[in-house]
């Protein structure tokens, strides 16, 4: 009887050839590199060309007229002797934790918004969501003219009441909080879709099973929602801090665009320092260093939050 016939007397399937298979892996991995390509092309271009140009340009020094320089560790020499730079850095972790004050708020809103036979619901959303749509620009003209220390609203709603208002951004003792509540005003609406769609994918026999073992809402919302919701609330912290560390718009708008502000110093952002540096300075040098050193700070918080987030669930 013959290898390749069985038992029965049947002839058993040949093996497929070693080149049609080796062929056909390669096809598929061609197929799979022309898919990704668009997006690794995309990333490289955007991304990996700018930050490595931008490390690179941080050694060099800019002429007035264009052109630059190798001028070594000088930039980072400048920056880190720097008092503004350090005051920019510290109000840059201020605004950060401000911003986190954003996450808990959205949840305890989209947990409202979602109790059973609540009426206009797609209404309150969309209410809580028009502040993130709006241009910070117009959102910031807009709360400045409402911290106005003379005729503000807040101001004139205080009086009433027989509270002393003040110069809200005009006064460096309120001007990073003022801000930093414009900051959690307009940023809410977005977490808050992510949070109703996290506690709809909850299943509601949790909360059911809970409720008969005399659960109240509460316990129920701390003991189930929360720890069902944590992937959510780990995507929103890692977007938040990001996007905080970036702040511009709304410090411009409202301290920065006026060089007799006496909060301009109070409010500094390494951002904001970044394009006074560069654009008002004209010492492109030293921004590129302030932009790669946040850089590395942006990328060092999102490692430490991976590296919590791991460890959260390894003992969770």
């Amino acid at each position: 009887m013959s290898a390749t016939t069985g038992t029965a007397g049947t002839t058993a399937p040949a093996a497929p050839p070693i080149r049609r298979r080796r062929s056909g892996r390669r096809r598929s991995a061609v197929v799979g590199y022309l898919f990704v390509a668009p997006v690794a092309l995309g990333l490289l271009a955007l991304y990996l060309y700018p930050a490595i140009s931008t490390f690179l340009l941080s050694f060099t020094h800019w002429g007035p007229f264009g052109g630059n320089t190798f001028s070594g560790l000088t930039n980072y020499a400048a920056v880190f002797s720097s008092d503004l730079f350090w005051r920019a850095l510290l109000n840059t972790i201020a605004y950060m934790a401000i911003g986190l004050l954003v996450i808990p708020v959205a949840i305890v809103i989209a947990a409202l918004l979602n109790k059973p036979g609540l009426r206009g619901v797609a209404v309150y959303r969309a209410l809580y969501f028009i502040p993130f749509i709006t241009l910070p620009v117009a959102s910031g003209m807009v709360w400045k003219w409402l911290y106005n220390g003379e005729y503000g609203l807040i101001n004139s709603f205080l009086e009433m009441v027989g509270i002393p208002g003040t110069y809200w951004v005009a006064n460096p003792a309120t001007a990073l909080v003022a801000i930093g509540i414009v900051q959690v005003w307009s940023q809410v609406g977005y977490y808050l879709v992510i949070f109703i769609a996290g506690i709809k994918a909850i299943p509601t026999e949790y909360s059911e099973a809970a409720e008969i073992d005399g659960a109240g809402p509460f316990r129920r919302f701390f003991h189930i929602t929360l720890p069902l919701l944590s992937p959510s609330i780990f995507f929103c912290t890692v977007i938040n801090v990001i996007a905080t560390l970036q702040i511009f718009d709304l410090i411009y708008v409202m301290t920065q665009s006026s060089g007799a502000n006496p909060a301009h110093n109070a409010t500094q952002s390494i951002v904001t320092l970044f394009y006074e540096t560069a654009f008002v300075n004209n010492d492109k040098g030293t921004a590129t260093a302030l932009a790669f050193l946040l850089m590395l700070l942006i990328a060092a918080l999102t490692a430490v939050q991976f590296r919590l987030q791991r460890r959260w669930v390894q003992y969770a």
